[in-house]
Order: C-alpha cells, then sequence, then structure tokens
C-alpha cells in the first residue's frame, strides 16, 4: 500500500542528528541540502553566485556557511580553510553545475561558450562542470555526488559527458553516472536528471545509487493536501479583498484568484496566447504548437517543472483542472519542498528558485543510500 505523501517540516529537518559531513557547491536555494540534512548530513560549506538564490539559501540555512563568488574563483584550500578540515576527510561533496546549455528544450550546443543570463546575473556555464572536478581533486572527499539535466547524455552533448567523466575520474575514483527519475524516489513529478557519482579509491567501493521505489505520487495525492496548508496559512480570501502582497508585472488577479500573501497569487493566463491552446488539451495532453505547454493528468505525477515556466505567459506546465499555473504552495509540494520553506521576490523569481533545484526527497534517496552502502558500510 502506498504510503501518504508527507514532506518534513523545516524544523524537523533540522532536528535530525547529523552524523556525516558534506559540502555543496552550486547550492541554489538549497534543495539538495535540505535532502542531504534528512540523510544525516551536517552541511559544513556551501557556495551560492547568483545573489537571490543566496538570499533563499541563507534564510532556510542560516547556520550555514555561504560563499557567494563565482566558483572558478573559489579553490579547494579555500573550503578546507574555512571548514577547519584537512584534505580527504570530507565525507560527501555535492554539486548541481548549471545547465542551461544542455537541455533538451532551446538551443543546446549553439550555447557552448556563450554568457548565459540567470536570475539577477550572467555566467558562462557550460564549463562548470570541470571547475567542480577540481575542486573533487584539491578536496578529496570521500564521496563525491553531482546532477545535470538529462541532455548532457544526448545528441552532441554526449561527447562532453565523456569529457566530465574522464575528468572526474582522474581525480582518483571510481566514477559511476545514472539516470534516474524524481517520481520512483517519492517526488510527486516526473523529473529525469543524470548524476555523477564517484567513490575514493582507497574505500575499495563503488558508487552505489538507491533502487526505485514500487509506487510513485501522483498529482490527486498533492494537490488537496496544498489547499489544506493555504487554509491553514490565512491564503484563502475573499477575491473583493485586495491581497497584501504586491502583484508580479503582468499577472492578473480574476474571480478564482483568491489567495493573497507572500508569493500566493494565483496566476491566470487568459490574456496569453497559450489560453486557447489550453482549452483544447485533455488532462495528460502537450501541445503540438508550444512545446513546454502540458496539462497533466491528476492521476499521474506533474511533468517536469521548469525554472523558465513561472513566466506569466510563458507556455509551461499548468495546473491540471483550474485556468491557472501552480501556486507557490503546490509547486512547493511537487517539487518536494517543505510548506514553511521560505522564499522571496516576485512569484517568477520563486517559482525559478523552486524550478531549477533537485527535490529534496530525491536527494535525500540519494544521500542515503550513499550514506548506508558507502560511508557506513
Amino acid at each position: 500500500m502506498k504510503p501518504d505523501y508527507v514532506v518534513p517540516t523545516m524544523s524537523e529537518i533540522n532536528a535530525v542528528e547529523p552524523r556525516l559531513n558534506a559540502v555543496s557547491t552550486f547550492s541554489g536555494a538549497g534543495g539538495s541540502c535540505l535532502g542531504m540534512k534528512m540523510a544525516g548530513f551536517r552541511i559544513r560549506w556551501a557556495s551560492e553566485f547568483i545573489p537571490m538564490a543566496a538570499e533563499v539559501y541563507r534564510l532556510n540555512h542560516p547556520n550555514t556557511p555561504l560563499d557567494e563568488r563565482d566558483i572558478r574563483q573559489v579553490s579547494g584550500e579555500d573550503i578546507l580553510h574555512a571548514i577547519g578540515v584537512e584534505a580527504g576527510s570530507i565525507d560527501l561533496l555535492e554539486g548541481s553545475p548549471p545547465c542551461a546549455s544542455f537541455s533538451m528544450s532551446g538551443k543546446r550546443d549553439k550555447r557552448w561558450g556563450d554568457v548565459v543570463k540567470y536570475s539577477d546575473t550572467q555566467q558562462r556555464v557550460d564549463d562548470l562542470f570541470l571547475e567542480f572536478a577540481r575542486l573533487v581533486r584539491d578536496i578529496q572527499p570521500k564521496v563525491f555526488i553531482a546532477e545535470n539535466v538529462s541532455g548532457l547524455i544526448r545528441g552532441r552533448a554526449k561527447g562532453y559527458f565523456k569529457e566530465i567523466f574522464r575528468a572526474l575520474e582522474s581525480c582518483g575514483y571510481n566514477v559511476s553516472s545514472a539516470l534516474l527519475n524524481a517520481q520512483w524516489l517519492g517526488v510527486p513529478q516526473s523529473r529525469e536528471r543524470i548524476f555523477f557519482q564517484g567513490v575514493r579509491k582507497d574505500l575499495n567501493k563503488e558508487p552505489v545509487f538507491p533502487k526505485p521505489f514500487k509506487y510513485c505520487y501522483a498529482l490527486k495525492d498533492v494537490l488537496p493536501y496544498a489547499n489544506k496548508v493555504m487554509v491553514r496559512k490565512g491564503m484563502w480570501r475573499n477575491s473583493e479583498k485586495t491581497p497584501p502582497t504586491v502583484v508580479a508585472s503582468g499577472a492578473t488577479i480574476t474571480e478564482t484568484a483568491q489567495m493573497g500573501g507572500v508569493g500566493m497569487l494565483e496566476v491566470n493566463f487568459h490574456e496569453y496566447a497559450i489560453a486557447k491552446e489550453w482549452n483544447k488539451l485533455k488532462q495528460g495532453q502537450k501541445s503540438e504548437r508550444y512545446y513546454n505547454l502540458t496539462r497533466p493528468h491528476l492521476d499521474k505525477p506533474s511533468p517536469t517543472i521548469t525554472a523558465e515556466g513561472g513566466n506569466l505567459g510563458a507556455a509551461a506546465v499548468v495546473h491540471p483542472v483550474e485556468f491557472r499555473k501552480y501556486t507557490i504552495e503546490e509547486l512547493k509540494l511537487i517539487q518536494s519542498f517543505p510548506d514553511d520553506f521560505k522564499l522571496t521576490g516576485t512569484f517568477q523569481q520563486q517559482w525559478e528558485r523552486l524550478g531549477r533545484s533537485v527535490p529534496p526527497l530525491m536527494m535525500r534517496e540519494i544521500a542515503s543510500t550513499i550514506a548506508r552502502e558507502v560511508l557506513d558500510g
């Protein structure tokens, strides 16, 4: 029997007694770090270059030292000195280098070498995996785990995938990779990502990835709970009342838009071109006209949440039965974030923070497997 869908609260996550040490790079809003904390890791140091992502990280991980420099400016010695340990003593090094150049949507290899706009800043991103490998070589963690989009193993990107693999192996590790889908690791979302895992050779062990669950969660398991959360937080309001928040540019508050509070806008897209297309789609169908427009099925996990999906008129995954996009509270649960996880900024910026994150429950399973099978075994 499938258990109820439950995401621990922030206080419950912080109450987990840590017994292993981890360092996080490209930490974003901290989704991976939440998963590692659930698995019993203490995050000794983290890094995030994007200012707004760093702001959210600090709000939710106030006791973790956060370095906001470009990772190219950070050395392994810097990290070890900040923590006060020697090379080889860290249990787990984790990172999710930005991946826009390898996404299956967009220009892919035509963007390699370009500077890409990210939130409120910009950065070249297609070489950042090699920067991660440099830190692996310097820090020599017992295990490392690194994540990227599935597009990295498709088309011309395969050559770069092989280059990354060789670079990681050259650091002195037994390396393996796996294409994992979050829907089989406790997350109500079909989200494929490629994970690299390396185990330092002197440990005489091989990388181990989690086994898929025998069940997956559907949207119908999640959306009713999201509504209860909003009622509990006092976010349901009479539509005649002005919600106590600044409306994101272009958002429309309609008769069905009854939610107020920070980030709690219901974004109705009837003014945009995707509106007519939405009416043509049945649950579970994807638009042939608009590449990313998908009306999910209540009986299945949500399709992949992208960082750009919060742009108000953008074709993206939308609500299965209501004429709108997901609310931020719904999105938190679909991405397996605690409902008391703090976010800042506009609707689009909050959506982006969540859309770029590794789902915490997915990382919990990965980190728990590493702890149990490699570090404790």
